[in-house]
Formats: structure tokens, C-alpha cells, sequence
């Protein structure tokens, strides 16, 4: 009984990168890089799918420093309300 070969992410990525070129058939892909055909058309498949999200990630990292920074201020100014806070408590109270 043959054992399952696992392909690393690159692999598969080179293996998607050419599908997606279309420079060649999907069979003549296959046999190039040793791997069924239609693991080269699921792979080319995931990889379209998969392209959305690239962009979409790449777009979070400007929202998350955005965030980091209000979050930021927003504990600044709860420290400062709450200084101002016990401040005027000790004034009432003389």
C-alpha cells in the first residue's frame, strides 16, 4: 500500500502559479510536478478563491494600527478622567 504524499504550501502555490499562467494543460502540469490532475485544477481552484483574502489581509494592517492607536487614546483619557476625578474628591472634601 502506497503512503499519501504531503505538499508543502509552496508546492502547492508553484503548482497553482502555473495552472493559473495556462501556459499549459493541466495533464502536462500534473506530470511535471508528479501530482494528479485534478489535484493541479483543485489547487488552481483554492488558489482564486484564495486571492480575495490576500487583499483583504493586506488592507488590515493599516484598520489594526488605526485601532492600536484609538485604543491608545482612549486609555490616556481614562487615566486622565480618573486623575481629574480623585482630584476633585479630595477638593470636596476639604
Amino acid at each position: 500500500m502506497k503512503k499519501r504524499r504531503q505538499h508543502s504550501a509552496g508546492y502547492k502555490a508553484k503548482v497553482a502559479l502555473e495552472a493559473l499562467r495556462e501556459r499549459q494543460s493541466a495533464t502536462e502540469i500534473a506530470s511535471r510536478f508528479e501530482v494528479h490532475p485534478s489535484r493541479v485544477s483543485e489547487w488552481k481552484k483554492q488558489a482564486i478563491t484564495g486571492l480575495a483574502q490576500v487583499f483583504e489581509q493586506a488592507g488590515d494592517g493599516r484598520a489594526d494600527d488605526d485601532r492600536e492607536k484609538l485604543i491608545a487614546s482612549l486609555y490616556q483619557q481614562i487615566g486622565q478622567l480618573t486623575v481629574e476625578k480623585d482630584w476633585l474628591k479630595k477638593r470636596l472634601e476639604l
